[in-house]
């Protein structure tokens, strides 16, 4: 089994963000970058499935140099090879494209991502790729097993949970549960600098989105404390204040 994992070099949650050329642009300066935690789980489970001499892992990075050190880190996990496609990831449909193209030539079996990136939070790259090649797409998937030609997939739905069947080859975004986050030993770290890292040139494609402004979220009000026995103040306040009665 080859399976393809898509894997997001994302800004860790505990860097302050900033935007510079009149909050045109994000403002790398000084952010610490780590692999995206829900890639992280696709990656585990992928590395399951092909344990055993069972299969092969390939990891693929839409992004600059400066990504490599995440991708090092995917290979250290316990990928096979990687693969970086060099350009700056703009925007969902120019990343599923460029990860579509690559999979078209390469005959994937199986195609996972994260349910979505912690910068963006767009949950659209796993759909995409699967409309680009014409492939079978399920997303935030909790569970996956494979039977041989096919595979059994667990995902919530509003009162209970979907169980889907499908056959090779599909793509799949997942999310907790599907597998616990491996963490790199000296030996997968060690050898992670010579497993190969293939940089290819991204493919030139029509720019559907662009980005005009950012901001950040507006900071958090203050806190009124109000005793038990204030009922009156209490309705006063979420009248006049919150304005949500």
């Amino acid at each position: 089994m080859k399976i393809l994992v898509c894997v997001s070099n994302v800004p860790d949650t505990t860097t302050k963000i900033t935007f510079s050329s009149d909050n045109t642009q994000f403002n790398t300066a000084g952010v610490q970058y780590i692999l995206n935690p829900y890639d992280e789980i696709a990656l585990a489970r992928a590395i399951e499935l092909s344990e055993g001499g069972k299969g092969t892992v390939t990891v693929i990075n839409v992004g600059e140099a400066s990504a490599e050190p995440t991708i090092r880190k995917a290979l250290a996990i316990g990928a096979d090879d990687a693969v970086r496609v060099n350009a700056a990831p703009r925007d969902a449909y120019f990343v599923s494209y460029q990860i579509a193209e690559y999979a078209k030539t390469n005959g994937f079996d199986l195609i996972l991502t994260g349910r979505e990136s912690i910068d963006y939070n767009g949950s659209q790259v796993g759909a995409m790729i699967g409309e680009f090649l014409d492939l079978p797409s399920t997303s935030i998937i909790k569970k996956l097993d494979a039977d041989g030609t096919s595979a059994s997939l667990e995902r919530e739905i509003e009162g209970g949970k979907e169980v889907i069947k499908v056959d090779f080859p599909f793509v799949a975004s997942c999310a907790e549960g599907v597998a616990e986050p491996k963490i790199p030993n000296m030996r997968g770290i060690m050898s992670a600098r010579t497993k190969p890292l293939q940089v290819i040139e991204a493919l030139d494609i029509e720019q559907l989105v662009t980005f005009k402004s950012y901001t950040t979220p507006a900071p958090r009000g203050s806190v009124t404390m109000l005793s038990s026995d204030e009922t009156e103040k209490l309705v006063n306040l979420l009248h006049t204040e919150a304005k949500v009665i």
